[in-house]
């Protein structure tokens, strides 16, 4: 688990899945998610919440529905939250929370089945109607929950709409829109695990420290200077003289 960025923790009666890749049924990156290893991750879980984190463009329609499924069939209460996008499969996923989060920086996108096809018009058209059905079954997992009308989500699907938070919950697809998460404390504690986990797989090496530079001696005091001597007071002759004095020529004293 620590080599994939897919992490799961468990804090207590609660645990924490991050989906913050691509859903697929080929896991490649390390940030690629399959509904075959989350359901083993979770059906063994013995919790009373699971707090699925999303941040994904999407991915597989199977995988996602799959992780839906699994994740409602879990006796667990689900809460999701949308961590930054969650798109496509994603958002599929994120509609399993009984509780449905979202931040006031995340966005929701939905939209109809995507595909390609090659062959006659029959084939083609086979094509088209299967691609309804898949439609069909995500749209279903949408309006269970939903207080819009059919024809509003299928013109939303249609269009592949980017839904604000607060579009969000005004529709139903979120219950609210929050700062941090209710099981704040917990997933703080998950975080710190989940990065643990990332340095220890990247090895970061402790860098070395350098010694501390050796402490330079104080300048040493300067000489005290000798007070200079007191010098006697003398008046210039010239003003003496001018006050009816005598100078004396010798010493230059009055």
């Amino acid at each position: 688990m620590k080599n994939r960025y897919y992490a799961l923790a468990v804090e207590g009666s609660e645990a924490d899945i991050y989906i913050f890749g691509d859903i697929t049924s080929w896991p490649w990156l390390k940030s690629d998610v399959s509904s075959y290893n989350l359901a083993q991750e979770i059906q063994g879980l013995d919790v009373d919440v699971i707090n699925v984190h999303i941040n994904s463009y999407g991915g597989e329609v199977a995988e996602g529905l799959a992780i839906h499924n699994e994740l409602l069939a879990h006796k667990a209460a689900i809460k999701t939250y949308c961590a930054g996008f969650a798109c496509s499969a994603a958002a599929v996923v994120f509609m399993a929370g009984d509780e449905r989060y979202m931040f006031p920086a995340s966005a929701l996108f939905i939209h109809a089945a995507w595909g390609s096809a090659v062959g006659n018009a029959a084939e083609l058209h086979k094509q088209a109607d299967d691609m309804d059905k898949i439609s069909n079954i995500s749209y279903n997992t949408f309006r269970a929950k939903l207080n819009i009308s059919e024809e509003k989500l299928l013109e939303l699907m249609n269009a592949e709409t980017l839904l604000s938070p607060q579009e969000a919950l005004d529709m139903g697809f979120s219950t609210a829109i929050v700062s941090e998460p209710a099981s704040a404390k917990a997933s703080a504690s998950v975080r710190q695990k989940v990065y643990a986990m990332l340095m220890e797989a990247r090895a970061v090496a402790k860098p070395e420290v350098d010694p501390e530079p050796p402490q330079e001696a104080a300048p040493p005091e300067p000489p005290a200077l000798e007070p200079e001597q007191k010098q006697e007071p003398r008046l210039n002759k010239f003003i003496y003289a001018l006050m009816g004095g005598k100078v004396g020529i010798e010493d230059g004293k009055p």
